[in-house]
């Protein structure tokens, strides 16, 4: 990984490195963060020769050679300095919080219209909507992309950001080109690398955020963090990881929370999490106690779905969504339990 002197290279200094390592069989990406761009070396990046020859050049800083799976969202990588925004917050600084429809239903889209200006008036700082949903059951109800311009006129009429789930390249080209801020990459698809690299290319010149959800049969944190390291190689890194329970589930439980894994993924990456107490527990009555554990335990914000009538929606939401009120006073006390923790933790 070069890191330049200045915020970033001019094309001529681009062009000189990218000379230099293509002589080695690698090539350059550049990744822009918050404070300045930094190019990460793909390829076989050990060759000494290579390094000594972009170390002698007098604009870079210096090349960083992190031992890691997934150099770029790595702890120490230089991008530990970048911040994520969404929603007007600066995942970190205070507690974020996306809201809203496990699915919209595109025969009642004032029930998500409403649900929408509920979940902004509640306090969520992004608004969550379906249009694509994959479904264990090939009969079962799969989205539809008439939902993605209900979702859109959600977000003109609240001001709020919207995040939706994509599964193939068609979703990522229409959620795109109308105006979705944020892609939601779900568990089932997780470790589909080849959506993680096609999301990837689709964001690089975008400020677009990607939520990666943890795969229901995903193992060792590595696993995540890389499966994050495919979206920012191609040049983006706003990617937020959401733990929602994994396998096997736990009795009572939709899944088998894991929200305590928020301070081992902490020790190994920069970037924010946020957790969904949703499908963790699946059942709205749990979800309370568990958005708040997930606070405790360090999270950056909370995934959470809630409805105005969670009886007449459909996918997720009859089961596992919250009302309006409830959110609200989820939020209230999470915000408190956020700001606690964080003093405790500047303290010690």
């Amino acid at each position: 990984m070069i890191l330049p002197k200045s915020n970033r290279l001019t094309p001529e200094q681009l062009g000189e490195i990218t000379a230099i390592v293509g002589e080695f069989g690698c090539r350059i990406q550049p990744i822009i963060g918050a404070v300045r761009t930094i190019y990460a070396i793909v390829g076989d990046e050990r060759d000494e020769l290579m390094i000594n020859r972009l170390e002698g050049l007098a604009y870079v800083d210096r090349i960083d050679r992190i031992q890691s799976p997934f150099k770029l969202m790595d702890k120490r990588s230089d991008l530990a300095t970048h911040r994520i925004k969404a929603g007007g917050v600066t995942l970190g600084e205070e507690l974020f919080v996306i809201a809203g429809a496990c699915t919209i239903d595109p025969k009642n889209p004032n029930y998500f219209y409403e649900t929408a200006a509920a979940v902004k008036e509640a306090g969520a700082h992004v608004l969550r909507g379906g249009v694509w949903k994959p479904r264990t059951n090939p009969y079962t109800f799969q989205g539809d992309v008439k939902s993605l311009d209900i979702l859109m006129e959600a977000s003109r009429r609240t001001g709020l950001p919207v995040d939706t789930e994509v599964m193939e390249d068609a979703h990522i080209t229409l959620a795109l080109d109308a105006g979705v801020h944020s892609l939601q990459i779900g568990a089932r698809n997780a470790l589909n690398y080849s959506l993680l690299r096609a999301v990837g290319r689709a964001i690089a010149e975008r400020d677009t955020v990607v939520l990666l959800k943890r795969s229901i049969h995903m193992g060792p944190l590595s696993e995540f963090i890389s499966a994050a390291e495919y979206i920012a190689a191609f040049g983006n890194p706003n990617v937020i990881l959401c733990p929602r329970g994994t396998a096997p589930t736990l009795d009572g439980y939709r899944n088998h929370p894991d929200e305590s894994i928020t301070p081992l993924l902490k020790e190994k990456t920069w970037a924010p999490v946020v957790v969904d107490p949703s499908h963790s527990v699946g059942k709205a009555i749990y979800v309370p106690a568990c958005a708040l554990a997930a606070v405790a335990y360090g999270a950056d914000g909370l995934c959470i779905e809630a409805h105005v009538n969670p009886s007449h929606g459909i996918g997720d939401d009859p089961k596992q969504a919250v009302t309006p009120d409830v959110l609200q006073e989820i939020i209230s006390q999470a915000k408190q339990l956020w700001t606690l923790r964080r003093r405790v933790h500047q303290a010690g």
